[in-house]
This record gives structure tokens, C-alpha cells and sequence, in this order.
């Protein structure tokens, strides 16, 4: 190999061997040991050729990078280690060579290439040395394989490319915070030329009273530290402000020594305005969203005789707006009604659905309408609305019974806490979420004790990603046992609930409700009776009334209460087939008057006629009752009227 012409490595001539005419036999041998002992010592592979080309002697590491053995080189033409595309220009260089006779060094700068005994090439790098011998000349060839660095060098060229082509700001400084490179975008983004700006403080770069953020960012790159999304204020030549967000790692030597710093910035003013504007606009729509929510929801009335807490926590997530809400509808006669649901999904929508069915399930309430039609009900209103899943559950609280009757549409259990701080879940019949249609609903009327607190919540108070929903409950229901063992407050008992289930933070992934009333206590006196459907059991009615609000203290209304329920008897009197039912309740607040037959006509207010009777009673009735309403129940109804009262009886009973 030897001399590159046109890509190709010009082999060598011939090395004149020890032991050949003219040196003595004995110094011959030893220079020949010491000549092969110093060819096998080099540290690049050698070829010795003579000048027709012929290759004369190599060493091992000649075997080793180009693959042959030993013997199938010697004494074949040194083209055999030259690329077939170099071979007929490369015996006239080689010729050229030896009448020139010039050492050549190593890297020379020229491109030459090797080729192994598998037929791949590689680059290499080449010196020449010629010798001249009384047998003519030798040529010895150094042959080192350069692959690695150059494919380091093109690795470099890569990264210096991509570096001067990156639209980030990219400079190098030393530990002092003198810039020692500084690529196009740096001089697009700051105004700086290269020339300008190497050589000079890093410093220039920072607004006045912003220097220090430079000399702690250098103390932490000589501490070894990546400072990584680092945003910060910096000046241009132009003098003005940009909000950068800056990259900064220290650079090491090959020994591991810190040496500098490689700062990448990215001019982020645009990004940061909008990402303000966002955030802005984000709050609004949240504030709305949350307002409308609010308007949606609602706030329930406070209801004489029933205590309650409620809490609600808008999601984090998104605009905050979700389906979750409860009502509290007065129903009359010591009854309330007790609504929680949850539409799925989050967003406006949830929140329109959730609107419209919190007003549906008010007004159909309102009629006295039984949790399982209702229910029904609110399934025919969800299934209009394609693709609406939500759970529901509805109570009917009535005090002067001590019960209460409930349905749940695929809504989470109700927790029952009773005097004495007993916590359970009220075994009401669970069915499908509304939406899905096809599948009745059940209810069930339970024995409730008075003074217990019914707990309604929905999902985000329970549901976790690390940890299932029914150890959640679990959870809740540990946490109400230990409130109510240490206090009565049901405002305490809600902060306490939230405190303990939700997030660190406070801030749920999902829209939180959690609602706790507390069940009334009992009448102060109750009596009841049953009368025949007879006009003259009319009478006996009003009888019963009189005795039973004159042994209560209540002789002042016995009069109105008697008038009242003449009228109502003497309608259900006209109307019955069997026995007609007379209960009377005297709470802290009214006397509660509720006549059943079974007939399930409820009556109707109309207009009096003044030619003929009808509707005459229940005008009156209208006129002389705090309250009153009529209601299914069973196959029949109930007729119900209050009457204000603020006189606790001395005897319990009529």
C-alpha cells in the first residue's frame, strides 16, 4: 500500500530482509531477530514490499486488521489489499512513488481506504518510508484503521449541525460565566453576533437586579446540578424583556471534570402571554360554569323539625362543573323528601341534565307521588335523552311513623347513624341508573329510630384509583362512628368526612356531595281511629277530634280542627267502600290531621258553583289550614291538614 491518487493507497515496494548478500551470517541472524522483533512490536499493521509491488514481509497486526493469514500474503501484489475501484490507478502511483522516494507522515489528509480479506472496507491512514538496499528499494508501509474517529468526526459534524441549526438558543460558558460559543438562534433570539457575544460575561444577558439568578446558576453547574425548565426574564441587545425557559447542564471533561456550562434557551413570551390568557379564560368560564351549576342546584329550604349539613366540592378537572345534586322538598304532614343523584360525565351538559332532573324530581315529589313512581317517572324523562346514565336515590322521611320509604336507581348505599353513634347501611333495593329503561324499581319502608342521621353522598367522596369502592364506604363509615362518638354537630361531622376521604389538597378529581339529615323527632302525642263509610260516622270523627285536642292542651283549635275534618270525612264517606282511617299527631309545632280511604281519586280544588255544593269544603279547608295536600296511598289516598300550634300536651293521649 502506499501513496493516495484519486482515493487509492499506493503500495510499497520491497524491504531488503537481513541475511541477504552482503551481510554477515552471524550479524545477519541477529539483525534479523532484532529487525522482526521490532516489525511484531509495532503498534500499526505493517507491509513491507518490494518495488514491483510484492509484498515481502507483514507483521501481525497486519493479519489481525485485514484479515489474512501470514502466508497468503507473502509474495502477492500489495493491490491485494487496495479496493478493486483503486487498483488499476494505484500501480502508477505506486511507480510514481518510487521515483519520488518522500516520506510520507500519518494523516497526511488524504481519504484512503483498506480492504479486508471479507471484502468490506475501511478507512485508513498511511506513512511511507522508503529504504534504499543493495537489493533496490523497500518501501515500508504503517497501516492504521481510522474508522472510529471518523465516525466520531461525523458524529461531531452531525452535532455541530444540529446544534447551529436548532431554533433554541444554544451557548457554552466557562464556570466564570464567560461565553465560549454561541449559535444562530442564541444571535436571532438575543441580537448578538457570535463575535459580539463570545468572549464577554454571561451577565449581559440578565435585566438589572437579575444578576444574581446568573452567579447562583454557575454555583449550582460547578456543584454538578441539571437545572432543568428554569424560566426566567432576559434582555436583548434591543433592550427588550423575554421570558425564556432555560436548559442548563454542566460540561465535563473526559476525566469527569466540570469544566463549563451548556445553557439551551427557548424564547417563550408568546407561549406565556397565551398560557396567561388561557388561565384567565379558564377562570371565567369556571366561574360561570360553577354559577350556573349553583343556579341549577339550587338551595333547598330549611324544613321546620329536620336538621341538615351539606357540602359540595366542584372537580378539579376541567371547568369544575359536573351532575352531582340533592333536594330537600317539604312534604307536608311531618313527611320530607330526601333527593340525591349524580348524572354521569362531567361538563355543561352534565350540569343541563342534572338541572333538568332536579326540577322534574321536585315537582313530581310535590304530589305526594311514592319513591318507586317516581322513579319511574324519572326514567321516562332520562331515557329521552339518549345516551344519559344517572344513579338516583329517593327517601321519603315520614317523622310522625318513625320510617322511611326509599328507591335507589344504581345510586350508592345510604348510611343510617343512629343515637349511640351505630353506623349501617339501609338495606334499600338497588336497581339499574336511570337511562336504562325496562327494569322496575322496588322500594321499601324501613323503621327508622328518630334522632338518627341519614348520610347521602355520591362517587367523588369514595371513589379512588387506589383503592376499591366498597373499603371506601368501609372508610366512611369509620369515620361517622368515631365523629358521632365525640360530637352531635352535623356541620362537624361533614367538615370531618371531607377532611378524612378526600385529597391532601381538598381538591376532588370528581364533583363531591355529601348531604347528612337528621330524621325529626317523634309526635308529642299521636291517636288514631277507624270509621266505617257511613255519613253518620261523620260525627264520630268529629268527636274523636275534639277529645283528642282537648286531653293535648289544644282545646283552641279543636273547634277549626273538627270543622275541617267533618269536610274531609264527609267527601271520603261519599267515595270509600271499606274503612276509613282517622290519625291525629300533635308535633312541637302543629297539630297533624290525615284521613284515609280507598279510593285513589285525589281530590281536586275547583271553583264553587253558587247554584250547588261542590267544592265548597275543600275551599274551606284551603282557607282554614296552615297546610294541606292529599297524596296515593296504597290502592286509596290520604287527605291530610296542619293546623299551628306552639302548646305541648300534658297527657300523651286522647
Amino acid at each position: 500500500m502506499g501513496v493516495e491518487r484519486g482515493g487509492a493507497a499506493v503500495a510499497p515496494a520491497a524491504v531488503p530482509l537481513p541475511g541477504q548478500a552482503g551481510v554477515p551470517a552471524g550479524r545477519g541472524i541477529d539483525a534479523e531477530q532484532r529487525f522482526g522483533a521490532l516489525l511484531e512490536s509495532a503498534p500499526d499493521a505493517m507491509v513491507i514490499a518490494d518495488d514491483t509491488g510484492t509484498i515481502r514481509l507483514v507483521n501481525a497486526q497486519t493479519e489481525a486488521l485485514f484479515g489474512y493469514p501470514r502466508q497468503e500474503l507473502l509474495g502477492r501484489p500489495v493491490e491485494i489489499l487496495v479496493p478493486r475501484r483503486f487498483r488499476s490507478g494505484h500501480r502508477v502511483h505506486r511507480r510514481g512513488y518510487a521515483a519520488s522516494q518522500q516520506v510520507r507522515p500519518m494523516g497526511a489528509g488524504l481519504e484512503l481506504h483498506g480492504l479486508r480479506r471479507d471484502g468490506s472496507e475501511f478507512p485508513v491512514e498511511i506513512s511511507l518510508s522508503p529504504l534504499q538496499t543493495r537489493d533496490g528499494l523497500l518501501v515500508s508501509a504503517a497501516v492504521r484503521d481510522v474508522s472510529g474517529r471518523k465516525a466520531a468526526e461525523e458524529r461531531i459534524s452531525e452535532l455541530a449541525l444540529i446544534v447551529e441549526s436548532s431554533q433554541d438558543a444554544i451557548l457554552t460558558k466557562t464556570l466564570d460565566g464567560v461565553i465560549t460559543f454561541w449559535n444562530a438562534a442564541a444571535a436571532r433570539m438575543y441580537g448578538y453576533t457570535a463575535e459580539e457575544a463570545v468572549g464577554r460575561h454571561v451577565s449581559m444577558l440578565a435585566p438589572p437586579g437579575h444578576e444574581a439568578e446568573i452567579a447562583e446558576l454557575l454555583a449550582r453547574m460547578g456543584r454538578g446540578e441539571r437545572v432543568d425548565h428554569y424560566e426566567a426574564l432576559r434582555v436583548t441587545r434591543a433592550g427588550d424583556l423575554l421570558d425564556v425557559d432555560i436548559l442548563v447542564c454542566p460540561v465535563r471533561t473526559h476525566d469527569g471534570a466540570i469544566s463549563g456550562a451548556c445553557a439551551i434557551a427557548r424564547d417563550i413570551s408568546e407561549h406565556k402571554h397565551a398560557r396567561q390568557e388561557l388561565t384567565r379564560l379558564y377562570q371565567q368560564q369556571r366561574h360561570i360554569a360553577l354559577t350556573l351549576q349553583r343556579a341549577l342546584m339550587g338551595s333547598p329550604p330549611p324544613i321546620p323539625g329536620i336538621e341538615t349539613a351539606s357540602r359540595y366540592r366542584p372537580a378539579t378537572r376541567g371547568a369544575g362543573v359536573g351532575g352531582d345534586w340533592f333536594d330537600l322538598i317539604p312534604l307536608g304532614a311531618g313527611r320530607v323528601g330526601v333527593l340525591i343523584g349524580d348524572v354521569m360525565g362531567r361538563g355543561l351538559p352534565a350540569a343541563t341534565v342534572m338541572g333538568q332532573l332536579r326540577s322534574a324530581a321536585n315537582a313530581l315529589a310535590r304530589t305526594g307521588m311514592p319513591p318507586q313512581q317516581l322513579m319511574h317517572a324519572l326514567d321516562a324523562v332520562v331515557c329521552d335523552l339518549p345516551g344519559q346514565l344517572i344513579t338516583c336515590c329517593y327517601l321519603i322521611i315520614d317523622a310522625t311513623r318513625g320510617e322511611v320509604t326509599a328507591t335507589s336507581a344504581g345510586h350508592l348505599p345510604v348510611l343510617l347513624v343512629q343515637p349511640g353513634a351505630t353506623v349501617g347501611q339501609l338495606p334499600i333495593p338497588v336497581s339499574v341508573p336511570l337511562g336504562v329503561g325496562g327494569i322496575a324499581h322496588q322500594e321499601t319502608t324501613l323503621p327508622v329510630p328518630h334522632r338518627s342521621v341519614l348520610v347521602l353522598y355520591t362517587d367523588g367522596l369514595v371513589e379512588t384509583h387506589s383503592s376499591d369502592l366498597g373499603t371506601q364506604i368501609k372508610a366512611l363509615e369509620s369515620e361517622l362512628r368515631a365523629v358521632f362518638a365525640a360530637t352531635s354537630s352535623l356541620e362537624q361531622a361533614a367538615d370531618h368526612v371531607l377532611a378524612a376521604l378526600l385529597p391532601g389538597s381538598g381538591e376532588p378529581a370528581d364533583d363531591v356531595t355529601l348531604l347528612l339529615a337528621r330524621t325529626p323527632t317523634a309526635p308529642l302525642a299521636s291517636a288514631q281511629t277507624t270509621l266505617r263509610p257511613e255519613p253518620r260516622q261523620v260525627a264520630a270523627g268529629r268527636q274523636f277530634t275534639r277529645q283528642a285536642l282537648t286531653a293535648w292542651q289544644q282545646a283552641e283549635l279543636a273547634h277549626t280542627a273538627c270543622l275541617l275534618v267533618s269536610e274531609i270525612l264527609t267527601n271520603a264517606v261519599q267515595h270509600a267502600r271499606q274503612s276509613i282511617s282517622l290519625r291525629l299527631h300533635h308535633t312541637a309545632r302543629e297539630i297533624i290531621a290525615e284521613i284515609t280511604d280507598d279510593n285513589p281519586q285525589l281530590p281536586q280544588r275547583t271553583r264553587p258553583d253558587p247554584a250547588s255544593e261542590t267544592g265548597r269544603g275543600l275551599t274551606l279547608v284551603d282557607a282554614l289550614a296552615a297546610t294541606w295536600g292529599a297524596r296515593p296511598a296504597g290502592a286509596g289516598k290520604t287527605v291530610w291538614f296542619t293546623l299551628t300550634s306552639d302548646t305541648e300536651p300534658k297527657n300523651p293521649s286522647p
